[in-house]
């Protein structure tokens, strides 16, 4: 099943006697929470997903900025979304899935098989004329049970060593990579021998994902390869979901490091390489 959803596809099955679970997952770095942008609109029926209290965890700086929260948790959290085991879900956002991804990587990872990340995001949906509705959806208590472990995961160690055998891709923009930039973390720079893919590069100018082919030609121009190990991060694992995301679409799959650079760079004992 693709992992991608098309505006029309989804208003087509919201119709049906079966529609999917709707999640508004809009959120960005620094905020403000997109609470209040999905209560002036949002997609009808979707429910308010926070990325940063139900998507994350909290623990000490070496744990990252967005550690995975317990299972527990995350099921607690979905079944107050509504979701019951062998509903279909869709996630979205207002950045064309950069955040949205988070959630969709979150529920694989728990076991949640069918979940897709609407493409192109609200803007697709509104392109496709789709309506709004405003104010806060407030679903029946879901039943649903999550695990973590269907998805591969790395941490610092092991991040440190896909970046020395195989392929490790940096998520985040290219200045935060070369270190020219560090808004948010102790330490600007990258995981030595890791690689720069801006998870932006990812989508066409109309904030759709790039085609398969076309996906697979840049992630091959960047050294991944099936038989290499493959892995990925970003500042916090938010947008390291998106580049899981698009790895995915082009039929590859590669582990996620959680903590991410948020994780690494607060940890004085990892080394720091910069440039590009």
């Amino acid at each position: 099943m693709t992992p991608l959803v098309d505006a029309r596809d989804l208003a087509e099955a919201l119709r049906s006697s079966t529609p999917p679970r709707v999640l508004d997952v809009r959120w960005k770095l620094g905020g403000p929470p997109g609470r209040g942008e999905y209560e002036t609109g949002h997609i009808p029926g979707a429910v308010y997903v926070d990325l940063d209290t139900e998507l994350a965890g909290h623990g000490e700086p070496v744990d990252g900025r967005h550690p995975l929260p317990a299972a527990i948790e995350l099921q607690a959290a979905a079944r107050g979304w509504g979701l019951d085991d062998g509903d279909s879900v869709v996630v979205y956002d207002d950045v064309a899935g950069l955040s949205a991804a988070r959630a969709w990587w979150l529920l694989r990872h728990a076991g949640f098989p069918d979940v897709r990340v609407l493409d192109g995001g609200l803007a697709a949906w509104r392109e496709a004329g789709g309506y709004l509705e405003t104010g806060s959806v407030v679903p029946e208590p879901g039943t649903v049970t999550l695990a973590y472990g269907t998805l591969p995961t790395l941490d610092a160690d092991a991040a440190a060593l896909v970046a020395a055998t195989g392929v490790l891709l940096d998520a985040r923009a290219a200045e935060r990579f070369r270190g020219d930039v560090e808004p948010v973390d102790p330490r600007a720079g990258h995981i030595p021998g890791a690689v720069s893919a801006p998870a932006a590069d990812n989508l066409g100018a109309d904030g759709r994902m790039l085609p398969p082919a076309e996906l697979r030609v840049r992630f091959a121009a960047l050294g991944v390869h099936p038989d290499a190990p493959l892995g990925v991060y970003c500042g916090s694992g938010v947008t390291a979901a998106h580049e899981a995301l698009a790895l995915e679409v082009a039929g590859l799959s590669a582990s996620l490091y959680p903590g991410s650079w948020s994780a690494w760079s607060n940890d004085p004992a990892r080394p720091v390489a910069t440039g590009a």
